[in-house]
């Protein structure tokens, strides 16, 4: 079931340590199918050197595993939470990135200081709220998704395809599994570069708006010009 699926979504997992995004199993990827409803993600706590395609767990947006001999990832229900609710997110992706993560556990968004971080990202980067003591023991997961959910409220996700949890690490999205690595990709760098320039500078100032919304716009806008056309 979900092949082709469980394929995307095994590369897509496999970028992470490629990247330099995760250490030992600290990430996962999901990708969904929306003709079906069933997500595909990577099961828990399995070695990324002994990772295969197989391995993938299909799951449904209730929390039923429909296939698969192994666990789903823990964060499996955050994950769900963001699928629920956002139809135009295909792809989620948690990591423990260290610059990325360092910020989640500073408790502070990321301020968008230039052009590098305008271009995929409209404005600041979000930092979620800390879950509360009963949000933590009950339901902690599912918690996590919908503090994140309660933070995008609704703005278009793929505008900020990405957010920090307070005192845990940064989740990201996309049109599929792939964009959404690509997305976590961008995140941990422009977190590195926000700490270096606050560290060059603590008074640093936010690029002007104008700047913002003219790279952000030329990539994501409705008459966007960067890259190839397919004409």
């Amino acid at each position: 079931m979900l092949e082709s699926l469980k394929q995307k979504v095994y590369e897509a997992n496999m970028e992470l340590p490629k990247r330099g995004l995760i250490t030992y199993t600290w990430g996962n990827v999901s990708g969904i199918d929306r003709e079906t409803g069933y997500f595909v993600i990577k099961p828990s706590g399995v070695d990324y050197d002994l990772l295969k395609p197989e391995d993938m767990v299909v799951m449904d947006l209730e929390g039923n595993k429909i296939e698969g001999h192994l666990n789903p990832s823990s964060d499996t229900p955050t994950h769900i939470e963001l699928y629920k609710a956002y139809p135009e997110i295909g792809g989620v992706v948690h990591t423990h990135s260290p610059w990325a993560t360092s910020w989640a556990q500073a408790g502070r968004y990321i301020p968008c200081y230039g052009t590098t971080h305008a271009d995929y990202f409209y404005g600041d980067i979000p930092c979620a709220r800390l879950l509360t003591e009963n949000e933590i023991e009950e339901n902690y997961e599912k918690n996590t998704g919908l503090v994140i959910v309660e933070t995008i409220g609704d703005e278009n996700p793929l505008f900020v395809p990405g957010i920090l949890c307070s005192n845990h690490g940064p989740f990201t999205w996309g049109k599929d599994a792939h964009d959404a690595v690509h997305n976590a990709v961008v995140l941990e760098e422009v977190a590195k570069m926000a700490s270096c320039t606050e560290s060059i500078n603590k008074s640093s100032s936010k690029a002007p708006q104008s700047m913002q919304d003219k790279h952000f716009m030329r990539k994501h806008g409705p008459n966007a010009y960067y890259g190839q056309t397919n004409e």
